[in-house]
């Protein structure tokens, strides 16, 4: 036995016991904790092989590593998972992303909470623990929410930031063990907000545009075709100077959930692309000789709809982040978004810095 000790040693398998415990030492950061349960989960596969050829006498320093190993992993999780409140309380205060998408902070928590139950869903004995302390983590997460959706200064992308947050919560829980944990009435809560939301977001962006497109005075060109034509310029001239502005302001946006950009994008699209297409036919006759036309009929009702279905599109890298079920830190070990503020109207790139462990939002 004691050659079989000596012949694992060499192998390797006290270097890698030592490397285990290396990690448990390191800084305790909130996305270490998913890792520290796959380890705990890996060495409790292990336990039953662990001890049948590790049990006797001669391999008393691997018992031992593996002991100090579990004690360590154990106790390193549960100083992350009770520290994660605070964590959460203390973003309250930071601004929410500059383009209205979901928070780093918000998709972090969910994967953190999933990635949790599905390590200690047999842990009967924690069942109570772990449910009380979701719950409360929930509610501050739900707190912040309330709070970021009141600093943006642009109530409609307020709106949409409301409405991605809580979509993203819904679609992401629904049907998993912690989406039953919370309750059938607070899932359908969200998907009710983000409907809300959804509503709100299009009655104060896009449903304001065909009001530039009126008929009023055009019925049968009663003041003259002249005056007719003028007042076709002027509305048309007014239109495009809105959809430009709009295109232009939510062209930063982003709606990350594919389904819901592309439910949004078709909602504008319906309540603009019909009315400005009928108006075109009827009165586009009256513009399109003029040696400016094309200053006045600027869009096609094909071009605006290809134009409203390409916003909200996540661009480069920020896509392929979000997309990733991976969460990376930065070198400074936080959850970082690097969130651009949006001050005074001006946009700059904000980058939290702390001496704590912090997950920025």
């Amino acid at each position: 036995m004691g050659c079989f000790a000596e012949m694992a040693a060499q192998t390797g398998i006290v270097a890698f016991l030592r490397f285990g415990k290396m990690v448990t030492e390191s800084k305790k950061d909130p996305i270490k904790l998913l890792k520290l349960l796959d380890i705990f989960a890996s060495l409790n596969k292990l336990r039953l092989d662990f001890n049948r050829l590790f049990g006797g006498k001669a391999c008393a320093e691997i018992q031992n590593l593996t002991r100090d190993l579990i004690k360590r992993v154990i106790e390193g999780s549960c100083e992350i998972f009770w520290e994660l409140l605070t964590q959460v309380e203390l973003q309250r205060a930071l601004s929410p992303p500059f383009d209205g998408g979901v928070p780093k902070l918000v998709s972090f928590i969910t994967n953190y909470f999933l990635g949790i139950h599905r390590s200690w869903k047999q842990e009967k004995f924690h069942d109570r623990i772990l449910t009380d302390a979701i719950l409360d983590l929930i509610k501050a997460l739900e707190q912040n929410f309330v709070t970021w959706s009141k600093a943006y200064q642009d109530t409609t992308l307020s709106f949409l930031f409301s409405m991605n947050t809580h979509w993203h919560l819904y679609k992401n829980l629904k049907g998993t063990k912690l989406g039953e944990l919370l309750g059938e009435a607070w899932l359908k809560y969200h998907e009710r907000s983000k409907d809300h939301y959804a509503a709100n977001y299009l009655q104060e962006s896009w449903a304001k545009l065909p009001v530039s497109l009126s008929r009023d005075g055009l019925i049968l060109f009663s003041g003259g075709r002249a005056v007719a034509r003028d007042m076709v310029k002027r509305r048309l001239k007014a239109f495009n100077a809105a959809f430009d502005e709009m295109y232009r302001k939510q062209s930063t946006w982003v709606i990350p959930d594919r389904e819901l950009r592309e439910k949004t994008c078709q909602s504008a699209v319906t309540v603009i692309v019909p009315v400005y297409r009928s108006y075109i036919q009827t009165y586009g006759p009256l513009v399109e000789q003029d040696s400016s036309a094309s200053k006045y009929a600027k869009y096609t009702a094909q071009s605006l709809e290809m134009m409203i279905g390409s916003l909200f599109l996540q661009k480069g890298l920020d896509a392929v982040r979000f997309r990733s079920t991976t969460l990376h830190s930065s070198p400074n070990g936080k959850i970082n978004n690097g969130n651009d503020v949006v001050t005074g109207g001006s946009v700059h790139r904000q980058y939290h810095t702390s001496p704590t462990t912090t997950i920025v939002a």
